[in-house]
């Protein structure tokens, strides 16, 4: 497909997805709307980025009969700041359709007691929210989803990660039984088929392959610690030149609220936001973050899947992600909708093993370097492995042997040397070669974790 007009859709959703300059569909887009638009169950497997809320929105206002003022579609996302932003997606598609669609964003962190009193006079046309919510107002009668014929699950993988695929399963049991389900995921672990075998009719599987993990117009940049202050390094990244908006990522919370306490020491105006962060307060940050009143965000991972922030002109890691499914997560917050970006991620030497996994994914680095306020290139990390020049230090067995070396050297000493360093090179090979093998072995078991 080339164009959403061969897709057939009403006029009024097609002048809709024209409106938010929506042209050529993306490789998901293209690939599962008209099955979604021909009532199939699908499972969609993606990468961030890729356009998979707009392929089930789409097809959703394309299904909706205005007429009907009941429930028609549910949407579970596992958290708050997702469950908004797809909301935000269908508040503008809802602007150029008909403005009288009722859309309800039922999550955890705001009053229920409202929602309650507002479900009691009308039901809303499309649910967007937490399993948790959704449930709590399905089980108290207040919310009535039987009429609903679509059913999404965005962000499975993270839902079920997160504990929440047990409530999913609840809400899906109170759903009518002519329901199409539809799965979103980055990935489909073994845990998740289950869910599809119980809920899912012959479903479409697609899974849309990229040329590249890591989307070709970001920069994909590494930069060694050793020897520097991480938080030094950070703000001077983040002020050798004019970037319009920058995302910092940090596995704890601790360690977000380190950079930003450092951060804001040094004059800048940064939001943080972390679990802890009261949801009210979350999404107050959000608005401003979107308003362009701060030009750095700190976060921890919660945010690296529920945030989508347009104009991120740089992404940095402060360090690599335990689960390096994140690792993708984050960069892909960069480099959106043609935009070009730069993903840095700092690291410390000895501890590459998660390096070595990354490229065994297929994610490129180009090994950089600061100096003298600004970005160059640097070697590559790997490099005194696969060239060994004369100085490189030899371990101390090597240097024993060497302090060995008397005024009169017995035959062939010199050939035992070069053996012995032979032999060592060789070791050091097969080192790095299982290191890469074991790497592989746990790509390709994340890869295979598919619905079959």
């Amino acid at each position: 497909m080339t164009s959403f007009k061969e897709f057939n859709l009403k006029p009024t959703v097609l002048d809709a997805v024209t409106a938010i300059n929506f042209t050529t569909p993306t490789a998901v887009q293209a690939k599962l709307i008209p099955e979604i638009l021909a009532g199939r169950d699908v499972v969609g497997q993606s990468a961030t980025g890729s356009g998979k809320t707009h392929t089930f929105l789409i097809p959703i206002f394309n299904n909706l009969n205005l007429a009907e003022k009941e429930v028609q579609a549910v949407i579970t996302t596992p958290s708050r700041e997702l469950a908004y932003q797809i909301t935000e997606a269908a508040k503008a598609l809802r602007k150029n359709i008909d403005n009288d669609i009722r859309i309800a964003t039922m999550v955890g962190g705001t009053d229920k007691k409202r929602q309650i009193e507002r479900l009691h006079r009308e039901q809303p046309q499309i649910i967007i929210g937490t399993p948790g919510r959704i449930w709590d107002l399905i089980e108290d009668g207040s919310l009535d989803v039987h009429s609903a014929r679509q059913f999404v699950v965005d962000e499975a993988d993270m839902t079920m990660d997160m504990g929440f695929m047990d409530i999913v399963d609840k809400i899906a049991n109170h759903l009518g039984k002519e329901v199409q389900t539809m799965i979103f995921s980055a990935t489909v672990p073994q845990q998740l088929r289950v869910f599809l075998r119980k809920y899912l009719t012959n479903p479409l599987i697609e899974e849309i392959p990229v040329a590249t993990v890591i989307n070709p117009n970001v920069d994909n940049w590494l930069i060694s610690t050793r020897g520097r202050d991480k938080n030094q390094l950070i703000y001077r990244l983040l002020t050798m030149g004019e970037p319009y908006l920058v995302l910092v990522f940090a596995n704890t919370k601790k360690r977000v609220i380190e950079i930003s306490d450092y951060l804001k020491g040094q004059g800048l105006t940064v939001a943080t936001i972390h679990g802890d962060i009261q949801p009210r307060e979350r999404k107050r940050l959000m608005r401003r973050v979107k308003n362009l009143e701060y030009q750095y965000v700190v976060a921890t991972d919660l945010a690296a899947r529920g945030i989508d922030i347009e104009g991120v002109s740089m992404v940095i890691n402060d360090d690599i992600p335990d689960d390096l499914e994140y690792f993708i997560h984050r960069v892909g917050r960069t480099g959106r909708n043609g935009m070009s970006g730069t993903s840095i991620t700092l690291y410390e030497p000895g501890k590459d093993q998660k390096i070595v996994e990354l490229e065994a994914m297929g994610i490129k680095f180009a090994a950089k370097d600061y100096k003298n306020h600004e970005i160059v290139d640097s070697y590559d990390r790997n490099r005194r492995q696969t060239h060994r020049k004369k100085h490189d230090k030899l371990d101390p067995t090597m240097i024993g042997m060497v302090k060995k070396k008397k005024k009169h050297v017995k035959p062939g000493y010199k050939r035992k040397i070069k053996q012995n360093i032979a032999r060592k090179d060789e070791m050091d090979r097969r080192i790095k070669k299982r290191e890469e093998s074991r790497a592989k072995r746990k790509q390709k078991k994340r890869s295979s974790n598919r619905y079959q």
